[in-house]
């Protein structure tokens, strides 16, 4: 790997990875951070060319972030964490999920989407409109050519099949807003194409987990719950 993942880890225990958003940080769940911690070794992760992590030469794109993501579970000594990923962390996610099946005990996808076509038009049209304008400047001014880059995330990627989900065989929580931007039948259809998958809306908006991380942390430990259950931990 051309780089090294910047992370922040609290905790000791089984390892619970959160991946942030578009153009965010790991500072995003700093609300699941403190929650979790007791019980789990957390670790928020800065994606590439986000937060304190550096961009690299590699791709930018959510294959080359699935990379990424093994590389520094490989540096770790993690074999298979339970993995949250929140909008394109969870894009990033499903990417792993896919190609690492084997690397997952659990994964919990919050507000991700299969393709650009799941997001609610009157949210991605100024995604795409920022996207081409500064697709106009990015040969001039550095600052254009980043924001091309990240706003490229959204309006290119991702490509997922729904039939592709079928592969993800480990324990799974698709869980989203009920105004969410991604739109709530697309949410519905990526819950409906992984066998093991449990479903949750709830109140709010895109950004649940930062807004409503009481309700949001209930529900992800309820989750959380039945799997150390089914294992028979206490």
């Amino acid at each position: 790997m051309d780089i090294r993942l910047y992370y922040q880890e609290k905790g000791r225990g089984r390892p619970l990875v959160l991946l942030h958003g578009n153009g965010e940080d790991g500072s995003y769940f700093r609300h699941q951070v403190e929650y979790f911690s007791p019980q789990y070794r957390v670790l928020a992760v800065d994606t590439r060319g986000h937060g304190k992590s550096p961009r690299g030469t590699a791709p930018f794109t959510m294959e080359q972030f699935a990379e990424d993501l093994k590389g520094l579970l490989d540096e770790l000594d993690i074999e298979a964490p339970i993995l949250l990923g929140f909008s394109d962390g969870a894009n990033i996610a499903m990417k792993f999920a896919l190609r690492y099946p084997e690397r997952l005990t659990a994964l919990i996808l919050n507000g991700g989407n299969l393709h650009p076509r799941g997001i609610k038009r009157w949210v991605q049209l100024p995604i795409e409109l920022g996207y081409w304008m500064a697709g106009r400047f990015a040969g001039k001014s550095e600052e254009a050519r980043r924001n091309r880059e990240i706003l490229g995330l959204m309006v290119l990627e991702p490509d997922i099949e729904p039939l592709a989900l079928s592969a993800i065989r480990v324990p799974t929580l698709v869980i989203a807003g009920t105004r969410d931007m991604v739109k709530t039948a697309h949410t519905r259809e990526i819950a409906a194409h992984i066998p093991q998958a449990r479903l949750a809306l709830l109140p709010g908006n895109h950004f649940i987990a930062g807004k409503k991380p009481e309700l949001f942390n209930r529900e992800v430990e309820r989750f959380l719950d039945t799997i150390e259950q089914s294992q028979g931990k206490p």
